[in-house]
Formats: C-alpha cells, structure tokens, sequence
C-alpha cells in the first residue's frame, strides 16, 4: 500500500453538484464511507442541495447507476462507493473486475468523471483500516478527487 499521498490543494469550485452512490452490501463499510465522502463535500463548500446520495444493492448495480446519473446530466462528478471482501470463490474477482471496468468504461466515454471509491480488500479488517480506521476515510480521499476532477473538468 502506498502512503504517498496527494500534496496539492484543493481547489474551490462553485455551483457544483456531486453525486455520491453507494452500495448496500457490506454497510457497515460503505455507510462511513459515504458519511466520509458527504461530509468532505460540505467541509468544501457544497450544500445538501448540491450534494445526491444514492444507494444501490451491490458493487456491480454501481457502473448502471453511475451511467444513470451522467444521462441525467445533473451532476458534475459521480463518486462510487463500494466494499469487495475476498472469500474463498472466485466470485471477489468477477465483481472486482466488473466494477473496475464498467467504471474505466464510464471515464473513457463519458464527460462527468466517476471516481472510483470501492475498496477491493482481502479480509474485513482491511475494510474497517479504509473506512475511517487507522488508514482515514477512503470516502473522504474520493471526495477530495471529485472536487479535484470537476475543477479539471471545467478547466479543459
């Protein structure tokens, strides 16, 4: 894991609106996840208003609402939240790699940038480390990277 973490600023943006969408599996991980990402949206001057959240039942549904936010052409940036706990079947790599690549599909096509907020871990304590444990908040890191994103966004 690297700890080398981004140094830069966090620019300001202005009338902006993110959406964050978060799936219910494995709550107990994603819930902070998403208090972390909203509350580090508000902490940079967006409003509830500015700010959709959004659930969906797993990692996978995540690439379909994703895409259903930017058709919607409301938001600025969509941040999704996930939690994959490898078990003992191959199914931790089909879902890890049908979300990463629904997502890399979405960026590569789309004008709305979707930060990618779904932990990919071995065991639950890895989870619990990135969801406001001794790692922070990877919540709150993919909000940073929204506001970082949408001010790229408008810059290009």
């Amino acid at each position: 894991m690297s700890t080398h973490l981004p140094t830069s600023s966090l620019p300001i943006i202005e009338d902006a609106r993110i959406a964050v969408v978060s799936a219910e599996w494995n709550g107990h991980i994603t819930g902070p996840l998403t208090e972390g990402a909203v509350s580090t949206l508000k902490e940079n001057g967006l409003t509830d208003d500015e700010i959709g959240v959004f659930t969906v039942p797993g990692a996978v549904e995540l690439t379909f609402a994703a895409s259903k936010l930017i058709e919607s052409s409301e938001y600025d940036a969509v941040i999704v939240i996930g939690c994959v706990i490898k078990g003992d079947t191959p199914h931790f790599d089909y879902v890890c790699s049908s979300v990463t690549q629904g997502i890399t599909h979405l960026n590569a096509e789309c004008d709305i940038p979707v930060i990618f907020g779904v932990l990919t871990v071995l065991d639950e304590q890895q989870a619990l480390d990135r969801a406001g444990g001794r790692l922070g908040n990877k919540g709150s890191e993919a909000a940073e990277t929204a506001i970082k994103m949408v001010a790229f966004n408008r810059s290009v």
